[in-house]
């Protein structure tokens, strides 16, 4: 699927919905990519895009950065607090923050460093054991000890449980949102950015739709 049509089925489901234009936001998954399809979505003028690893976004984006100015790269995976200088240096948008240590580390570092990027709190809506994220039933106190630590969280993120309605998941995290004053949704990826849009998503996730099945090599 091209840029173009993606970017097209975002604003026809914007339209569908009576949302404003341009209010859902496209983040293209660049992770285990060829370095020559996220270059051939940056000439087509696309500037946002997403990372799972620190490491692997610092070994490509700096130089990308150079030739592309306007980047606008965001944190998609977990973050392991001893990464976190180089992904407050290296992102502008860690949408992962999932646990008071974090919290407070990357507190730390926003005095130390005199900035911070935006941040947004995974929120794990199906509860699942083996995924990041903050509980449901846990969300409004941790939102509330990250404000307390000086921290400005601009959004939610939530990547809902294989097999089940993602909608459901969707809704669910813009109520948690609505009633803690927070505006920005992370949610949706390529089977289901359309769902997300519906559900007021400001930013969706798309990866193999965009620019092909991931080559992760040998397991």
């Amino acid at each position: 699927m091209s840029l173009n049509d993606i970017l097209s089925r975002i604003r026809a489901e914007e339209i569908r919905t009576g949302r404003a234009p341009g209010s859902a936001k496209l983040i293209a998954v660049s992770k285990v990519q060829p370095i020559e399809r996220v270059e051939a979505v940056l000439e087509e003028g696309h500037r946002m895009f997403g990372e799972n690893k620190v490491q692997e976004a610092a070994g490509k984006w700096p130089a990308l950065r150079d030739r592309f100015p306007g980047v606008d790269l965001h944190l998609i995976g977990p973050l392991q607090t001893n990464k976190a200088r180089q992904a407050m240096e290296l992102f502008d948008v860690i949408q992962t923050i999932d646990r008071p240590k974090l919290a407070r580390t990357i507190a730390r570092l926003k005095d130390e460093l005199g900035h911070c990027p935006r941040l947004f709190i995974q929120v794990n809506t199906g509860e699942e054991e083996q995924k990041a994220g903050v509980s449901p039933a846990e969300v409004d106190d941790f939102i509330a000890e990250c404000r307390g630590l000086g921290l400005e969280i601009d959004g939610l993120m939530c990547i809902p449980p294989v097999g089940e309605e993602s909608s459901l998941h969707f809704a669910l995290l813009a109520k948690i949102a609505a009633r803690n004053g927070i505006e920005e949704l992370s949610m949706g990826m390529s089977d289901d950015f359309e769902k997300a849009v519906a559900q007021g998503a400001t930013y969706v996730r798309v990866g193999s739709a965009l620019f092909g099945a991931r080559d992760y090599g040998p397991v």
